[in-house]
C-alpha cells in the first residue's frame, strides 16, 4: 500500500526521513483536499502500473524457463548474457520412439501431436524429479543431460534411473491399434563438452562434444525396449545397477566398442 505522509513539518530532513522509511509522497500542511486526492490517485496508478510490469516480467521469466535451464535464466537476468561453459564430465541420454514414423503416418496430425505431448510431458516431469536437464526434442527424439548445466557428481546414476523410469512410463501409452509404444535408449558418460545458449531472437540451450555424439550412436544402434550404455557409463553404474554385456559392436565414427544393456537397479 503506498504511504503518503501529511505533516506540518516542512524541513528537508523531515521529508528525507519520511522517504527513507518507505513513504512515496509528502504533503505539508495546510493542504487542499483536491491536491491530496490527486496525489493519492497518482500513486495508485503508479502502483497499478508497477504490478502490471511485475506480472509481465514473471510471464517473461516463465517463458524463458520453458526453453532454457533455470541456471542459465538466472545468469541472463544478472548479466544479460550466458557464458559458454566447458564441462569435464557429464552423462547424456538419447531416446527414440520405436517405429514412430510408420505408426504415426496413419494417424491424424492432431492425434500425433497430442500423443507426443503426453509422452514428452511425462518425460519432462521425470526429468524434473531426477534433477536432469532436457536439452531438446527433435520429432520423436528426446535428449537429456545429467550434470549440465548444474554440476553434480552422480550424473550417471541420475540418468540411469531416468532411463529406467522412461521405459516404465512409455509402456502406459499405446498406438491406435492397441500396440504399446516402445523406446530405444542410449547413454554415454564423458567429456569435455561445451554448453551454451545459441541465438539472439530465438534462444536455445545446446551441448556439443564427442560424448554427446556417442550417446546418440548408442541410441541409434540399440534395440527396441532396451537401454544401451557405453563402457564409461557401465563403470559408473556397475555397483548399483544390473547390467548385461552386449559385446563388441561397430559404432559409426568410433570403431569397435564394447557396450552393455542397463537392466535394473540392484
Amino acid at each position: 500500500i503506498p504511504v503518503i505522509f501529511i505533516s506540518a513539518l516542512d524541513e528537508v530532513w523531515d521529508k528525507v526521513k519520511a522517504f527513507n522509511v518507505g513513504g512515496v509522497d509528502y504533503i505539508t500542511k495546510p493542504f487542499h483536499d483536491e491536491e491530496v486526492l490527486a496525489r493519492v490517485a497518482n500513486q495508485l496508478q503508479i502502483q497499478a502500473l508497477q504490478n502490471a510490469l511485475r506480472k509481465e516480467q514473471q510471464k517473461s521469466e516463465s517463458l524463458l524457463l520453458n526453453i532454457l535451464p533455470q541456471a542459465i535464466v538466472e545468469e541472463l537476468k544478472q548479466t544479460q548474457k550466458a557464458t559458454p561453459i566447458q564441462f569435464e564430465q557429464a552423462t547424456f541420454l538419447f531416446a527414440d520412439i520405436v517405429r514412430f514414423t510408420p505408426m504415426s503416418s496413419a494417424m491424424p496430425p492432431g492425434d500425433v501431436v497430442d500423443l507426443l505431448n503426453l509422452v514428452f510431458s511425462t518425460f519432462d516431469a521425470l526429468a524434473q524429479q531426477h534433477g536432469v536437464e532436457k536439452i531438446r526434442t527433435i520429432g520423436d527424439s528426446y535428449f537429456l543431460a545429467g550434470g549440465i548445466p548444474v554440476v553434480r557428481e552422480d550424473h550417471a546414476l541420475a540418468i540411469a534411473q531416468m532411463a529406467l523410469d522412461m521405459q516404465q512410463a512409455i509402456a502406459r501409452f499405446t498406438w491406435p491399434n492397441g500396440e504399446p509404444l516402445a523406446l530405444r535408449v542410449g547413454i554415454n558418460t564423458g567429456g569435455p563438452v561445451v554448453g551454451a545458449v545459441i541465438g539472439t531472437q530465438k534462444f536455445a540451450y545446446d551441448v556439443w562434444g564427442n560424448a554427446v555424439n556417442l550417446a546418440s550412436r548408442m541410441e541409434s544402434q540399440g534395440e527396441p525396449g532396451r537401454i544401451q550404455v557405453t563402457t564409461a557409463t557401465y563403470e559408473r553404474l556397475r555397483h548399483q545397477y544390473v547390467l548385461v554385456k552386449r559385446g563388441a559392436i561397430a559404432v559409426k565414427g568410433q570403431g569397435e566398442m564394447t557396450t552393455y544393456w542397463l537392466m535394473s537397479r540392484k
